[in-house]
């Protein structure tokens, strides 16, 4: 692979957090109802690996900023709902607001926002390059005027508009989350200086993203089967994405590591452990792009997307991943609630002592191999593989 010059020292990562997630919840009886970015912050900083110098709070996005993607109407629909708590049918039918899916919540405009802004900034922040990582972001469904999977605004396009308008023309967005990036897609589709890769489960809302779908030849992706092993993740990194990123020589890469491809998560069927995502960041962090931002994305388990998410900041900072954890992180995992596991099993004590799960390796299938090899040969693969 190519050699690029590796980041300096004072491109030292940066952390975009808010006490927002703390006290904002979609719902009782939503996916999203679960802590993520607080157990984030708080297993980070019982680590002692989040000191003040590299947290900033993230700035909610005025929808002025907004706008250079979203459309004025739906921002104001997006600004009304929140401040009369309901929607008419017209706007849920129009926007997508007041769904099951994207529920109307008394923070619906400010959380969102808040995530929107962090991305905006993070283009700013990453102007002469560096390492910025937002948990908070990843909302790769929302469109320019409707809601969709959760997601009220797009912060991944945002930020990859910021970056542009940051001077990093060529983007290489890879999105590892079990779901398809339609929304990065619509934005980004054809567009040559941007590459889009997506490894998604395959038969899994919202069903776009087929193995066939260029993007207008720009998007690479790859709908993998139920029970996706560690095994065939690292083949998928290293047949698929180091190599596609490398080539394409970006000015700037994008990651979405959603966390909801492990094997613990109730909306999806594949079966990873923490470490897939990891040596994901691992590896385009080896590329020294000039530039790299890593959102978060799904995740609606809360013990293993709050280990999954510390264990990405880890890695981004170089940080030791031990074998126990000491007795105040121990405590923010012991300390969590999830209705769900009441409902099936008690919590293993290894979601409360440990970051890393044991490695899931198993067998390559033949038919993902086959799929990587017919994607390497498309068209939209041309000059890059």
């Amino acid at each position: 692979m190519h050699s690029r010059q590796p980041h300096s020292p004072a491109a030292a990562p940066l952390f975009l957090g808010s006490e927002i997630y703390r006290h904002s919840s979609y719902g009782a009886h939503h996916p999203l109802r679960v802590p993520r970015v607080s157990t984030v912050m708080d297993l980070s900083r019982a680590l002692g690996w989040l000191p003040f110098e590299r947290y900033r709070p993230s700035p909610r996005a005025k929808p002025a900023a907004l706008g250079v993607w979203h459309t004025a109407e739906y921002i104001d629909a997006l600004q009304q709902a929140e401040a009369r708590q309901e929607v008419s049918e017209d706007i849920r039918a129009r926007h997508g607001l007041g769904t099951v899916s994207n529920p109307v919540y008394p923070e619906m405009f400010r959380r969102p926002s808040t995530a929107a802004g962090a991305s905006l900034l993070a283009g700013e922040l990453l102007t002469h390059g560096g390492v910025i990582y937002h948990p908070g972001g990843g909302t790769h469904h929302g469109f320019p005027d409707r809601a969709g999977g959760f997601c009220y605004l797009n912060d991944p396009v945002l930020a990859m508009l910021s970056l542009r308008r940051a001077g990093a023309q060529r983007i290489a967005y890879v999105d590892i989350d079990a779901h398809h990036c339609d929304g990065v897609q619509y934005g980004f589709a054809g567009d040559p200086d941007a590459l889009l890769i997506s490894v998604h489960e395959d038969r899994r809302w919202p069903f776009t993203g087929a193995l066939s779908d260029d993007g207008g030849g720009n998007c690479l992706n790859l709908p993998v089967p139920r029970g996706l092993n560690d095994s065939e993740m690292s083949l998928i990194r290293d047949r698929l994405i180091l190599p596609a990123v490398d080539r394409f020589r970006p000015d700037a890469i994008v990651l979405q590591c959603g966390a909801d491809a492990v094997e613990e998560d109730p909306l999806s069927r594949l079966t990873l452990s923490n470490n897939a995502h990891w040596a994901v960041v691992s590896g385009l962090m080896a590329l020294n792009a000039p530039r790299l931002l890593v959102l978060g994305g799904g995740g609606y388990n809360p013990w293993s997307v709050g280990r999954l998410w510390t264990g990405v900041w880890a890695t981004l900072t170089g940080q030791e991943i031990p074998d126990r954890l000491p007795p105040e992180a121990e405590a923010v995992l012991r300390a969590l609630v999830w209705e769900k596991a009441r409902q099936g099993r008690t919590p293993p004590e290894h979601w409360f002592t440990t970051l890393r799960d044991a490695p899931r390796d198993g067998p390559v299938r033949d038919t993902l191999r086959a799929a990587l090899d017919q994607l390497c040969r498309r068209p939209a693969a041309k000059g890059i593989f």
